[in-house]
């Protein structure tokens, strides 16, 4: 299942806190991608901090993303009430 990221806020250590549009809020670690292409760019100056939500994915400058089922599937799935993003 196809689930879009509704909200990325950029953590320390390459990790990112995720909310998906089923309203699930999930933490991605960017570690075992970092030293891959296209990612490998994403470790110089503050480029990882550029990220931001696209197309229902995460995406930075330069014209770099990540597939959003890599990040659902990939991604740890945070207690219910332990969340990082304030309801509006």
């Amino acid at each position: 299942m196809l689930l879009d990221v509704i909200h990325v806020t950029v953590q320390s250590g390459f990790t990112l806190f995720l909310e998906f549009e089923n309203g699930e809020q999930c933490v991605f670690n960017m570690t075992a991608y970092i030293d891959q292409p296209p990612w490998a760019r994403l470790k110089y100056g503050n480029m990882f901090q550029g990220a931001f939500v696209e197309n229902g994915t995460v995406a930075w400058p330069g014209n770099i993303d990540i597939d959003p089922e890599t990040l659902y599937e990939r991604s740890v799935l945070l207690p219910n009430g332990t969340g990082f993003i304030t309801p509006p």
